[in-house]
């Protein structure tokens, strides 16, 4: 027998005994989803990790920290910043009697509560910017209505004067009473999100610039508005799972 005749014996013999070996296993694994389920994971950990980090708010190279406050929330209870400490956080400004933006803003507000729902360390402040109606009892319908149930998510009214420097001043979100506008008020649509030491943090356009906030008067549902704008309550997401993590 020439040798050229051995050499195929031999890788004949090589392929017959991978088969019998490791091809019941492959198809074991396929039957099984093995395979499926390891890509899956892959993503997962790729998912959570983050492929960046989130950006800092710099104001003259020190890190933007949310201002102290105090304010009364939908239960009638004092509630300040250091009740936010070690939880990651959403603020707003609204007020509900508000006709446009506020509904839309709170049912993207809901969302995101029914999302991550199994987390105790996620929050919701939402500073009201017509106190003088909106009291405690008032919040609270409200909280009622829109389906609140986090515990951490304050409804917080008080001195009109100190919620207005704290979103003009303190987060830089548009505020002001204004009798023409809709509902006699007129504010950002903007929601700010604080980390666990109660920084503010954003992701980055692309060109490395912090983005600062998140759209929250376009309809998560809807994926866009009426003006072709992009709803941005599934990157808000996307980070507060980074945050969270």
């Amino acid at each position: 027998m020439s040798k050229r005749n051995n050499s195929y014996i031999g890788i004949s013999f090589i392929v017959l005994v991978f088969g019998i070996i490791f091809v019941p296993r492959i198809i074991d694994r396929l039957s099984n989803d093995d395979i499926a389920r390891e890509e899956s994971r892959s993503r997962s950990v790729n998912y959570n990790i983050g492929d960046s980090n989130l950006m800092y708010l710099e104001i003259n190279g020190e890190k933007k920290k949310v201002p102290n406050f105090s304010f009364t929330n939908q239960n009638g209870e004092l509630i300040s910043n250091k009740d936010y400490e070690g939880k990651v956080y959403i603020v707003e400004f609204f007020f509900t009697t508000c006709p446009t933006i506020c509904p839309i803003m709170n049912y993207n507000l809901v969302e995101i509560q029914n999302s991550f729902s199994e987390f105790d360390n996620l929050g919701f402040a939402s500073f009201t910017i017509n106190p003088e109606y909106d009291t405690v009892e008032v919040l609270s319908d409200y909280a009622n209505q829109f389906g609140i149930t986090n515990k951490n998510w304050n409804l917080l009214t008080g001195d009109k004067e100190e919620i207005y420097k704290l979103a003009n001043d303190g987060f830089n979100l548009y505020t002001a009473q204004e009798e023409s506008a809709a509902g006699g008020f007129e504010h950002s649509g903007n929601f700010a999100l604080i980390d666990q030491e109660g920084y503010i943090r954003c992701r980055s356009d692309d060109f490395g610039n912090p983005l600062i906030y998140y759209k929250g008067a376009i309809d998560f549902k809807q994926g866009v508005d009426s003006s072709g704008e992009k709803e941005e309550i599934s990157i808000l997401k996307e980070d507060i799972l980074k945050l969270l993590k």
